[in-house]
């Protein structure tokens, strides 16, 4: 179904990922904010855009790359259950 990106007149933004440089990843954490995302989706929202980031860790002698998404979902306005963060 196709839609127009006028008539969406709200946006989320959905976070997917450890967004904190300063700790490992909690799957736990990522697991609560891909079913946030999928929810929205579910209740009408439309994916418009995402943002893809990432991250140089160092632990010790170790860098590790955290990346994380964040996925922009429009509303054709504010949705009820949508609480502000």
């Amino acid at each position: 179904m196709a839609y127009s990106l006028s008539d969406l007149k709200y946006i989320i933004r959905y976070p997917v990922g450890n967004k904190d440089a300063e700790k490992l990843p909690d799957e736990g954490a990522i697991a609560a904010q891909t079913k946030r995302l999928n929810e929205a989706l579910a209740r009408g929202g439309r994916l418009v855009a995402q943002e893809k980031n990432f991250f140089l860790l160092n632990i010790g002698e170790h860098q590790i790359v955290s990346q994380y998404i964040v996925y922009h979902v429009g509303f054709e306005r504010k949705p009820y259950w949508h609480k502000e963060n």
